[in-house]
């Protein structure tokens, strides 16, 4: 099991910089979608006509007024096939500039990674963001065969833990608070990126304390017991998909990632702005 995290962890970076780099935002932009509007179509594309309520429910920690705003006659600005070449066009053209294209392992790395995504498929019950990308068809370029696989594990991993979350009675905001109060990831960015307003997030902040699960800003003993839970089932969730490469190719995958991820942050590809 943790051989297939570390798998996923190091070369996640190459999915995970759609969401930073100037790239994306130019090319939503030439859509006529603003930032926040670019990021929540090109997501949630591959649903079709995606409704606001549908992406509340599946991205599931963000200000449902701010998602609403957001999609909102966005697919009367764009159709959701433009906004998927748009999103191709701009992952093909940011990991080149990584020179992910140039890295001696990609024929391998594809290979696992895809084998992994294939056998996902598998198990995609209950799992709507992953099965909307996985029904996508597969690119031609390896580059972007690289960043669809990918995808299909990050999604495949994110419905897995909406579910660990749910299970627990832990609300998306609460999941937010919970993972700033671990200090992995800026709180400002979380309250940035996912729009809650500040009454909200302070209420929902106290409501965490009184269950034990908060002391102070940091998580409380039963609070590291819950997020240590949580992230080792989301694990097991995930294990379906690298079951098919076994103890060996998640080795391989783990071993052969890592110039993968360090390419991609090297080149600034995951840089807030």
């Amino acid at each position: 099991m943790k051989t297939a995290r570390a798998a996923w962890r190091r070369l996640e970076p190459v999915h995970a910089m759609i969401y930073f780099v100037p790239e994306g935002r130019r090319r939503y932009a030439d859509l006529g979608l603003s930032r926040r509007a670019g990021y929540f179509a090109s997501r949630s594309a591959a649903f079709g006509r995606a409704s606001a309520e549908l992406v509340i429910s599946t991205f599931y920690n963000f200000n449902p007024a701010v998602v609403r705003q957001a999609v909102d006659g966005a697919w009367d600005t764009a159709t959701p096939q433009q906004v998927l070449d748009a999103r191709y066009a701009a992952v093909g053209e940011a990991l080149r500039r990584a020179g992910i294209h140039e890295l001696a392992s990609l024929d391998e790395v594809l290979a696992l990674t895809r084998r992994a995504s294939e056998a996902a498929c598998d198990h995609a019950q209950g799992r709507p963001l992953f099965a909307a990308h996985a029904a996508l068809p597969w690119p031609k370029e390896p580059v972007l065969q690289l960043w669809h696989a990918q995808t299909l594990l990050r999604e495949f991993r994110g419905d897995g833990h909406v579910a660990c979350l749910l299970s627990e009675g832990v609300g998306g905001l609460e999941a937010l608070i919970l993972h700033a109060a671990t200090g992995e990831v800026p709180v400002d960015f979380l309250k940035a990126s996912r729009a809650w307003p500040e009454e909200e997030w302070a209420e929902a902040e106290e409501h965490l304390r009184r269950r034990g699960l908060l002391d102070g800003d940091s998580l409380g003993p039963e609070g590291v017991l819950l997020r240590r839970h949580i992230e080792d089932r989301t694990d097991r969730l995930a294990l379906p998909a690298y079951a098919a490469l076994g103890d060996a190719g998640c080795e391989r995958l783990a071993e052969l990632a890592g110039p993968f991820g360090r390419a991609v942050v090297e080149a600034g590809l995951l840089k807030l702005g």
